[in-house]
């Protein structure tokens, strides 16, 4: 599979329709050469502001912006806008505003910065905010998408969580983002893989090699983390029996946990749950940082084949 950067085409996209939509504004908190909006600046200097190493004032700015009628579009580091928590909260979701963040350099794939720099808890921090929906996108060509929805057809908060590795590209060039609906990228009858971001790519391998083992695996893209996609969970639910979920992000409080609590109050199945186990991470190289932590192809189908060992031999994730 081909691989693209995702913040790279986030640059392009603003770019494309800064040029149609004189209402967004961009801000960025002195990262906009690694966050790629330095190319909305360089095209439009009067509507982008560099707030400097100041995130809670980025976030109040742009909240006033919003309300002055701009759709205003925030990037920093994924782990330094959430140090801005109140603002969020105070200024953004608690007026149901048109602020955007999005985000790069989340999780692991962070690589070499290290722990303090490979926040896994922020889905689950934003999941959590009144008002905010929250978007994993799994490729480039799901980032174009996804940038239009959120210029043309939205007027409230959003976080968005790109990637600094390049992905595979996994979707069709026809694809067209639905919130709050899954993408089958493969069907199955006997397991479902429930991904997003960089772990789509890992769980189409995964099923490649379940198909070796005689285990017949869809694979569903969770991009819309909030809205959630229920009757599409509920549905593989019943038609498979079986569920791993896979994400580049602590188990408690993301995707594994927002599955896991549609099934228990729908369609109660097994749910093993792929990602980052209560543990800061580690400085490393990005891809093979996912060996490191049990999260590559080779758990993922451990994973699977793991599901159908008898009730006694199962190991549930505490």
């Amino acid at each position: 599979m081909v691989s693209e950067s995702l913040r790279e085409k986030y640059g392009e996209m603003l770019v494309e329709l800064g040029a149609k939509h004189p209402e967004i504004v961009v801000l960025d908190a002195d990262l906009s050469s690694s966050t790629k909006t330095q190319a909305f600046g360089k095209k439009f200097p009067d509507r982008f502001f560099n707030m400097g190493i100041s995130e809670q004032s980025m976030v109040t700015a742009a909240a006033g912006l919003a309300l002055s009628g701009k759709k205003a579009f925030v990037s920093t580091f994924a782990v330094f806008l959430t140090r801005t928590y109140e603002q969020i909260r105070q200024s953004v979701c608690y007026n149901n505003i048109d602020v955007k963040f999005v985000v790069t350099h989340p999780g692991i794939t962070v690589g070499e910065d290290g722990a303090t720099h490979q926040i896994i808890e922020d889905t689950g921090i934003m999941c959590g905010l009144p008002n905010m929906r929250v978007i994993v996108p799994a490729d480039s060509i799901e980032v174009s998408s996804v940038m239009h929805h959120l210029v043309e057809k939205t007027k409230t908060p959003y976080y968005v969580r790109l990637s600094r590795e390049k992905f595979p590209v996994v979707n069709d060039s026809d694809y067209k983002f639905r919130e709050g609906r899954n993408t089958v990228l493969r069907d199955g009858s006997d397991l479902t893989i429930f991904s997003n971001g960089a772990m789509v790519g890992l769980a189409l391998q995964a099923a490649e090699e379940l198909k070796a083992q005689a285990i017949d695996a869809a694979v569903i893209n969770v991009s819309s983390m909030k809205p959630l996609d229920r009757e599409n969970i509920v549905k593989y639910a019943k038609s498979t029996g079986h569920i791993v979920t896979a994400e580049e992000h602590s188990i408690f409080n993301g995707l594994g946990s927002r599955v896991a609590e549609v099934v228990s109050e729908e369609y109660p199945v097994h749910v093993y749950r792929i990602g980052m186990r209560d543990t800061f991470g580690k400085s490393g190289k990005s891809w093979e940082l996912f060996d490191y932590f049990h999260m590559g192809v080779k758990d993922i189908v451990e994973a699977g084949i793991k599901c159908f060992q008898k009730e006694d031999d199962y190991e549930a994730v505490s």
